[in-house]
């Protein structure tokens, strides 16, 4: 499995609230949400960001309230993978739960600037930074989380079982 996209680039602390404000949470339809992903950050995001994009974040992406609207919101709207220095724990749990791969990368987090061209193979946990000419080592997905984002989230997979 791979994603190979164009990079949105955030700081620390990007919070749930900023993924997807909690004005719009009467909504659970993923493309309602998806029409507002990262609006209070990034007001140009959802009408630049394109299928397979990647967003890059420094430390504990996802902090705040515990609510899978973003991660499924960030999925929606088509970016295909996130990397992060770190990640806050429940968003991480909620991310794979619904499918979307993510990965902790503190050097990638501090090698990807905005615009640049990345792609991640998730069976190596190898990114690679078009733009740059650089790699980083990522930790790879463990083959049942691969099953699971591949199968759109943990209900499907166990429904596929």
């Amino acid at each position: 499995m791979k994603a190979q996209g164009t990079v949105f680039k955030y700081g620390d602390n990007v919070d749930t609230d900023v993924i997807i404000p909690a004005r719009y949470l009467n909504s659970s339809d993923p493309k309602e949400l998806a029409a507002h992903c990262m609006e209070d950050i990034d007001k140009e995001f959802i009408h630049k960001v394109k299928k397979g994009d990647i967003i890059v974040a420094d430390k504990n992406f996802g902090c705040g309230s515990s609510r899978e609207h973003a991660p499924i919101a960030i999925k929606a709207a088509g970016v295909g993978c996130v990397i992060a220095e770190t990640f806050a724990r429940i968003f991480y749990r909620n991310a794979i739960n619904i499918g979307l791969p993510i990965i902790e990368c503190p050097e990638a987090s501090r090698g990807i600037e905005q615009g640049d061209e990345v792609e991640v193979d998730f069976d190596s946990g190898m990114i690679y930074n078009r733009t740059r000419g650089t790699q980083f080592k990522g930790q790879a997905f463990p083959e049942f989380m691969q099953r699971i984002i591949s199968a759109e989230g943990l209900i499907n997979y166990i429904n596929h079982k």
